[in-house]
């Protein structure tokens, strides 16, 4: 975000490189959904009990090994640890999202807490390997009732629906990256304690174990007090209309509607159809990889660096969804990297030497690292409160279910395939037999892939092509540019929407200054006074048929044509008034405001920044609220905003617009060239 506050200063380069913007950005976005309470607080939660979830997998693998005598039961005590956490997930999953839509979603969480939390208190006081098999399995069913209830209240935390990605993203860089090096750090340090104090007799390692479960335990019971005392926003709803309890739906009438909701919704049906494509490849790859190594004439070392690829892929992914997204709709993103995720799989299947076959397989997880994050934001801005606990918990259950059965029939495969021999120019050639597997699960990858995005595309009448290649250059499909000037008065958008406008006709540029949106606004209520629009919904809803008219009918053509189109108070300024003026959700007129501009963005936006010094009480507190909306729309997305201190003459404020918009469109120009033609 750059801030010009003085023609005579200059310009802060808001252009200066691509990659620093990107990470100012990033930066901003972060900042700005860790700024608010009780997301935080439940991010810290969440490192509490993701922490217990590795420690856990440590310390009961290294408590199951001491509890069996038997060599050959020893070498299954990960594999039984891992499977009775698997099942859970294909059992209990859709109870939890029932669970999460029906009752209090933070009393649920308290109550998994306490429960895992005394379950594994009790492993390591009745010391039982049978109990602890049973333990687990039940801490697992904890577990799947407890996540769909943190997945579905997040987006109720967050001021804007544009921050969920954000707040998937720092969900996932905690579960997967700080908690997971936490949780091995942390049974290191317990590991090393006895030979810290010098103990000796004894079965250490049975100590070390039982001490690393019972810590285990005491952060499920933190982490149920943090829930139950400091979270009560976790109970609240998206504003609905309230229901008896008589009228509400029974534990198997939810469940059903559920299932029914998923069935005929095309955007969760596509959803769910990419999510299963994506995971059976991912199990596929996880079964394959050992035998892939060794195809590849490595060993244990090959198969850490094949494991450690797909993790700096997924970074990458998860770091890059964000831009893409800002040019490409989740909607079509979400299948088309899940298509790329199957053919960059057939290149995996194909690769001839360790080299390649680490860079496709860094491909694969940067595709699936896009699709994953895409995926959780659709669920979390797009589907509704009500249903959004038992659509986290159906892609939860399918994740266990397909994961469970690709790993399982990946290997008969392999089994009966056995290697071959080919021969190719009269060669031979020896093909193993993970090389047809990987294939298979590319094509199912691929097939699925292109399903869910022909269910989820709401763009049909724009080529996916093109539009992908535009959101890799990063810019939108179009040759043209918009800016949108906005503020808290008219009278400031308006002066310098014309100024600008004719700025930039003096630079030679083909200019449209789109029509004023309050003026249609205006004649349209008139038109429809008979219908007494007083009502802050109907006002909403004019506003956002005449923006919807005018982007239909002046922007977008201009834009095609490769024109710079300037207007006046689009989006933002529109968002800000009736946010605090009303109570309306943000998120309500967020949708609004998608659905009537074809979620069509500004490529620059134009905030003028004027102080509020006179007027009435009333007046003060209206506009205040309104620059502390429009100043946050900017900290959110700062490469997208230049903030122009508005004080002083119309003359010193259209310099200063004029000179951070001029020297941004040549930057423009030269990075590309050719895009106006």
């Amino acid at each position: 975000m750059t801030k010009i506050q003085d023609a005579d200063t200059g310009v802060t380069e808001a252009g200066q490189s691509g990659q620093a913007q990107s990470s100012v950005s990033t930066v901003h976005r972060l900042r700005s959904v860790l700024a608010i309470r009780p997301f935080r607080r439940l991010w810290l939660v969440t490192y509490l009990c993701s922490v217990g979830d590795w420690l856990s997998l440590l310390a009961l693998t290294g408590l199951v090994s001491e509890m069996m005598n038997s060599y050959q039961w020893q070498s299954f005590a990960l594999s039984l640890v891992v499977l009775t956490q698997l099942l859970p997930g294909i059992l209990f999953a859709p109870i939890g999202g029932v669970l999460a839509d029906k009752f209090d979603r933070r009393k649920v969480m308290v109550i998994c807490d306490v429960l895992r939390g005394s379950l594994f208190i009790s492993i390591a006081l009745i010391g039982s390997p049978i109990w602890l098999f049973v333990a687990n399995f039940l801490v697992g069913c904890c577990a799947m009732l407890w996540i769909p209830a943190k997945e579905s209240a997040v987006p109720n935390l967050l001021r804007r629906p544009d921050q969920v990605e954000s707040a998937n993203q720092l969900g996932l860089v905690m579960t997967y990256g700080i908690s997971t090096i936490s949780g091995f750090g942390l049974y290191s340090l317990v590991s090393g304690i006895p030979g810290y104090l010098n103990l000796q007799g004894g079965n250490l390692e049975f100590r070390i174990a039982t001490i690393a479960v019972m810590i285990n335990g005491l952060l499920y019971f933190t982490s149920a007090v943090l829930v139950a005392t400091r979270l009560p926003e976790l109970s609240g709803r998206i504003a609905s209309a309230p229901k008896k309890d008589a009228d509400k739906p029974g534990f198997v009438a939810m469940f059903r509607d559920g299932l029914r909701f998923a069935a005929a919704t095309p955007l969760v049906r596509g959803l769910v159809i990419g999510m299963i494509g994506a995971f059976a490849a991912a199990g596929v790859v996880i079964a394959t990889a050992k035998l892939y190594a060794q195809s590849l004439l490595g060993g244990a070392s090959t198969f850490g660096l094949l494991f450690v690829a797909v993790f700096v892929g997924l970074a990458i992914g998860m770091a890059t969804a964000p831009r893409l997204a800002q040019r490409l709709a989740y909607n079509r993103l979400f299948g088309v990297t899940i298509v790329g995720a199957g053919i960059t799989l057939v290149l995996v299947a194909l690769a001839p030497h360790l080299w390649i076959a680490l860079l496709t397989v860094a491909l694969v997880g940067t595709c699936a690292g896009v699709a994953f994050l895409t995926g959780l934001t659709i669920v979390g801005s797009q589907v509704e409160d009500e249903m959004r606990g038992r659509t986290v918990a159906l892609i939860q259950s399918l994740l266990k279910i397909v994961l469970f059965g690709a790993s399982a029939g990946a290997p008969l495969l392999v089994a009966l395939l056995q290697k071959r021999t080919v021969s190719v120019f009269g060669h031979p050639m020896e093909v193993d037999a993970t090389r047809p597997v990987m294939l298979g699960g590319a094509a199912i990858a691929i097939v699925l892939g292109l399903v869910a995005y022909r269910q989820m595309d709401d763009r049909r009448e724009e080529p996916v092509l093109s539009s992908l290649f535009a959101a890799i250059r990063g810019r939108r499909n179009t040759k043209g540019l918009l800016i949108a000037v906005e503020g808290d008065t008219r009278e400031d958008t308006s002066v310098q929407a014309r100024r600008l406008a004719a700025a930039l006709r003096a630079e030679g540029l083909d200019v449209l200054l789109a029509a004023d949106p309050e003026h249609d606004e205006r004649r349209l209520r008139t038109m429809l006074s008979s219908a007494e629009l007083a009502g802050v919904r109907a006002q909403a809803l004019v506003a956002a048929a005449v923006r919807a008219d005018v982007v239909e009918r002046q922007v977008r053509p201009a834009l095609d044509e490769g024109s710079v189109v300037v207007m006046e108070r689009y989006v933002d300024s529109p968002l800000a008034h009736f946010t605090a003026t009303s109570s309306l959700e943000h998120q309500e007129l967020e949708g609004l405001v998608d659905w009537a501009t074809g979620r069509l963005r500004p490529d620059l936006t134009i905030l003028l920044d004027r102080p509020v010094a006179d007027g009435k009480a009333i007046g003060l507190e209206h506009h205040w609220r309104v620059q502390r909306l429009l100043s946050e729309m900017a900290a959110a997305d700062p490469d997208r905003y230049v903030v122009v201190e508005a004080d002083g003459d119309a003359d010193a404020v259209a310099e200063r617009v004029r000179s951070a918009v001029v020297p941004l469109l040549a930057t423009r120009k030269r990075a590309v060239p050719e895009a106006a033609v």
